[in-house]
């Protein structure tokens, strides 16, 4: 059997090639740094598969046009940057609302405001999770190398489809336009989910009816099956209530169809655990600087433990809780001014001390600094 032909390939592209294998056939975007990759390479590809893309107008129209495909019944992505992202999130929360499957990119980099659009940053982590108003519970990956970026955009497309939910890959800077070797998966490697369409008669379908898992199957519109695609709260019918008892069961839907199956969806990557008395946490390009950091302090003959974040929501409660019961000390490393040392802080072990290592100026956390921190927390 010839090996799989290995090819330099930045993140963003990745990114794409990631898309394309979990069945991508619609792309609406702006283009903005530094994710511009992704809307270039879907507007090159796109088109050789028979799916479509189309630069939009601004942020607010590409994620409008990515809901409506999915609800036309293709898989939809949009990628952006952290403006971009603001400018998206009420729609997102229609998304999220109209339970309509879709996948946005965040290439993140410093800000606010325009901030610093060639630098690196972790600062839209809570943003991905609190953007839009209401209650609703996102699901949001985050990569750490350039082969990562290809499978968690495939898992991001099948988390989309499976939960009838948009999903946000957190990309950074760093990780977008880094370039690594890697192969490519071929088809049969990877698991592709569709979504679930319905097989009762148009007339009993209810598209936001009562199911076991929380999840209906979704008519493309044109189907056949009648359903209401409203932004209000609604019925099982999606017709627009104010009923009490409908609000709660809606709500309670958005909630429990994620909630419920944490353990299908939460992933920590876990290196030299096993006898580990620190413990490094990170998600992203961090993860890659924790991972050389605590090879290092390992050949010093210190304890250290890495924590990859493959997930970052909903944040995986039960996974660190069990993976640090037995850590004295725990160092939160983020690029941002601290967004996920307090989620940290909820599950940590009583006799564990949680310490933050952070960076916001727009360059990326070295091993020296690692090793510094974990210097400082054993004197």
């Amino acid at each position: 059997m010839s090996r799989p032909k290995r090819q330099l390939m930045m993140g963003n592209q990745a990114c794409v090639q990631g898309a394309l294998r979990a069945g991508l056939r619609f792309y609406a975007g702006y283009p903005i740094t530094p994710s511009t990759e992704v809307t270039e390479g879907c507007a090159r590809e796109l088109p050789k598969t028979g799916g479509r893309f189309l630069q939009m107008e601004d942020e607010i129209g590409a994620i409008s046009a990515v809901v409506g495909a999915s609800v036309a019944g293709v898989k939809a992505m949009t990628a952006t940057s952290g403006p971009g992202y603001s400018l998206m999130v009420e729609n997102i929360g229609y998304a999220y609302m109209i339970e309509a499957p879709c996948v946005i990119v965040n290439v993140q980099r410093g800000g606010p405001s325009t901030g610093l659009p060639t630098k690196t940053s972790q600062s839209d982590t809570m943003q991905t999770r609190w953007g839009p108003h209401g209650d609703y519970t996102a699901i949001a990956v985050a990569p750490s190398t350039v082969a990562d970026t290809v499978t968690e955009t495939i898992r991001a497309f099948n988390l989309a489809e499976r939960f009838r939910t948009p999903v946000t890959i957190l990309l950074d800077e760093v990780i977008g336009h880094m370039q690594e070797m890697i192969s490519l998966p071929e088809p049969g490697e990877y698991q592709v989910v569709d979504r679930v369409k319905p097989t009762c008669p148009p007339e009993e379908y209810e598209p936001y009816g009562s199911t076991d898992n929380f999840v209906n199957p979704m008519p493309a519109y044109g189907d056949g099956y009648r359903w209401y695609a409203t932004g209000l709260t609604h019925d099982a019918m999606g017709f627009p209530t104010n009923r009490p008892d409908e609000i709660v069961v809606n709500l309670d839907k958005l909630r429990r169809k994620i909630e419920d199956f944490r353990d299908e969806i939460c992933k920590v990557r876990a290196d030299w655990m096993d006898d580990a008395e620190f413990a490094l946490v990170s998600y992203g390009s961090v993860s890659r600087t924790a991972l050389l950091a605590t090879k290092l302090a390992r050949e010093a003959g210190v304890k250290v433990g890495c924590l990859q974040l493959q997930t970052v929501w909903p944040f995986p409660l039960a996974q660190l809780r069990e993976l640090l019961q037995d850590c004295t000390a725990v160092i939160v490393a983020e690029l941002n001014m601290g967004q996920i040392v307090r989620e940290v802080e909820r599950v940590a072990p009583p006799q564990a001390r949680v310490h933050s290592l952070l960076r916001y100026d727009g360059e990326i956390l070295t091993p020296i600094q690692f090793l510094e921190k974990i210097e400082e927390v054993r004197s």
